[in-house]
């Protein structure tokens, strides 16, 4: 998740990378889009925000990551579909959309930052407490992904906007947007995952829950000053 204001100079990087693709050999120029698409997506999901933090915790929990995962990866590709073929239409819809979204994420992350910092307080910490079904870490990570009004704007309004620039090839850099948000994704709740027994220690499971609280409210501040 990037902010706003760092939008400037993400757009001026992706110039640079399209052109340093641009200048690859004539064999090798279809990749031009991909590359582009794969730069754009990787730097605008690699911020630490409520969910990374959100895959990273369950990741180490090893509390079902393969689902965590799936949805996520599953999600943003969803939503670069929708930003590479629809993007006028999403861009009139945006000013009210994202009103709603907002007001309902800053809530929902609100809730969440005080659950955890509760789950952090328990005794055992986080390596006793019960595990949540499937049903309830599905319904979490879909919550932090679709009321998160800034996946709107840097998946479906700034990549959306990035990928249609390739014209005919604008599935292509959809195509390489999509493959880094699997990789990133994935490196991060596998590699939470090969963790999880080093980290495994009450003490530590309390400072995550703690760090992820403090993410949540960080976030939820951002998002009711429109940041």
């Amino acid at each position: 998740m990037v902010p706003l204001s760092n939008l400037p100079a993400l757009t001026s990087a992706v110039s640079l990378i399209s052109a340093a693709a641009s200048g690859l050999p004539p064999a090798s120029l279809n990749l031009a889009p991909a590359v582009t698409g794969f730069a754009t997506g990787l730097g605008l999901i690699v911020a630490i925000g409520a969910q990374n933090a959100w895959v990273l915790r369950q990741g180490v929990r090893r509390e079902h990551i393969g689902l965590v995962i799936a949805i996520c990866a599953l999600s943003d590709l969803l939503l670069i579909i929708i930003g590479t073929g629809g993007i006028r239409a999403v861009s009139r819809l945006a000013p009210w959309v994202l009103e709603v979204l907002r007001w309902g994420g800053v809530l929902y992350l609100i809730g969440f930052a005080i659950s955890s910092f509760r789950s952090a307080m328990k005794p055992g910490g986080l390596e006793e407490s019960q595990a949540r079904p499937a049903s309830s870490v599905a319904l979490t990570t879909l919550a932090l992904t679709w009321l998160n009004p800034h996946v709107y704007l840097d998946t479906v309004l700034m990549l959306g906007t990035v990928t249609n620039g390739f014209g005919d090839a604008r599935w292509v850099a959809a195509a390489g947007a999509g493959a880094a948000s699997i990789i990133w994704f994935t490196v991060l709740g596998l590699g939470a995952r090969a963790l999880s027994k080093p980290l495994s220690s009450p003490r530590t499971w309390r400072v995550l829950d703690v760090g992820v609280g403090l993410i949540m409210l960080v976030v939820a501040v951002h998002l009711a000053r429109g940041a």
